[in-house]
């Protein structure tokens, strides 16, 4: 007799077999050696004067700092190549020419040796001033070569004392070099103005402000800065657009960033072949003051000029950062035939496509932004622009590709579904032959 317990093992047999028939790469992709670029971290310490100050959690910040940089060496992941640069701490006099240039290297990045770290930490002492623009010149210099991931960890207690060298604008020419270099900022028990400025130094780079009380939670964001460069999310490619179309950048699927003027138009190329949709979305932060009313427009055209979709947004100065998105899909009988979709972004992997497939159609992108800012605003650099291309498989039909937005994994979820119902069904009627079957004996 069939019981419960052996047609349940039976049911999640059939589901094992069918998840391993179903993803026979996941295996392979195991035994495949790790060529994953090794992530850089420069840890920008504040070692000035007022670091003295005996305010958190009844110890020094720069003991309290001391601390969360030990139990942070010991912690890093060991792909992450570290370093230690400091501010302020080997000059106490009062000029000020000689203290805005008290930056130095203390530990080079590269792999991480945690003895020798530590005692390169141990024998810092609060001393000078707070020349966090040349600090982060300086560090930005220490992180220089390498594919992987990039990452600044600025810790300090006050703003910088070295102007006219805005460290804000330090961040902004940083990020308008498209070196892919994130800041992260933590303020020691900040003011309100310190607190501005590394806020404006972090929304430069696309990275985060903290402001710290505790030595704990000092230690624990420090720790999750360095996490995030051993495992970032993604690694956009920079690129630049030009003012017409006929010499823009050809893009392929992917991440890309770029700086857009104000009030400006870029283009970008992108082929997409016959039974491919274009999707395409963009992004333009508001990295410093800008006026309210503003918008970003998204167009995709033919070589020609022809219009064939677009998508816009607006915003009233609520948000730092507004997008659009678009959606073409290319038929794959007629590579005259242009039709467009709503605005929509989505993941997936682009077919290249076959030379049976057809030739492939230019497409010029045109980012527009109708951002304005106050006469006390600089507008150089130009403001931050992230630009998602994805090119995925169209309907057969040429009817719109919502239905697509799972991808090539589309029909997976559907033959699971049917096994499923398929298997509720054999339970269904299993148990009511037993039940049967029990009530005539």
């Amino acid at each position: 007799m069939i019981t419960r317990k052996r047609l349940a093992s039976g049911v999640c047999a059939l589901l094992a077999a069918l998840t391993v028939g179903l993803l026979p790469t996941a295996a392979g992709a195991a035994d495949e050696p790790d060529t994953k670029p090794s992530p850089k971290v420069d840890l920008v310490l504040d070692v000035s004067g007022s670091m003295r100050a005996r305010d958190i959690d009844g110890q020094s910040r720069m003991s309290a700092a001391k601390q969360a940089f030990n139990e942070v060496l010991d912690a890093a992941p060991g792909e992450v190549q570290l370093g230690i640069r400091t501010l302020g701490a080997t000059y106490p006099g009062e000029d000020r020419k000689l203290g805005c240039k008290d930056t130095k290297q203390l530990y080079p990045v590269g792999p991480l040796d945690r003895t020798e770290a530590k005692t390169a930490v141990a024998t810092l002492a609060p001393t000078g001033w707070t020349p966090i623009g040349p600090a982060l010149l300086g560090a930005a210099e220490d992180l220089k070569g390498g594919d992987g991931s990039r990452r600044i960890v600025l810790i300090t207690d006050g703003e910088d004392t070295c102007a006219p060298l805005d460290p804000c604008e330090v961040a902004r020419d940083i990020a308008a070099k498209g070196i892919h270099l994130v800041i992260d900022t933590l303020g020691l028990r900040p003011d309100d103005k310190t607190r501005r400025q590394l806020t404006c130094i972090a929304e430069a780079t696309g990275g985060t402000y903290t402001t710290v009380e505790h030595t704990k939670q000092l230690r624990d964001r420090v720790h999750q800065s360095v996490d995030r460069a051993a495992d970032p999310v993604a690694t956009p490619v920079a690129t630049r657009g030009s003012s017409d179309c006929a010499d823009a950048p050809q893009l392929k699927p992917g991440l890309y960033t770029d700086r857009e003027k104000f009030a400006e138009h870029r283009w970008y190329r992108v082929d997409v072949r016959p039974g491919q949709e274009l999707r395409a979305s963009v992004s333009v932060a508001a990295d410093r003051a800008v006026n309210p009313d503003y918008g970003v427009l998204l167009r995709a055209l033919t070589v020609h000029g022809r219009e064939i979709v677009r998508g816009s947004e607006a915003g009233n100065g609520r948000t730092d950062v507004i997008s659009s998105g678009l959606r073409y899909p290319k038929a794959a009988s007629d590579g005259k035939d242009e039709k467009s979709g709503g605005g929509e972004k989505s993941g997936g992997d682009a077919k290249s496509g076959d030379a049976d497939k057809g030739a492939a159609e230019t497409v010029c992108l045109q980012v527009s932004n109708s951002f304005s800012a106050p006469a006390s605003v600089r507008t150089a650099p130009g403001l931050p622009v992230e630009l998602a291309i994805d090119l995925v498989d169209g309907p057969d039909d040429g009817s719109d590709a919502a239905s697509f937005g799972l991808g090539h994994g589309w029909w997976l979820l559907i033959l699971l579904t049917l096994t499923g119902l398929v298997v509720g069904l054999v339970w269904g009627w299993l148990s009511r032959w037993r039940v049967t079957v029990w009530r005539t004996n």
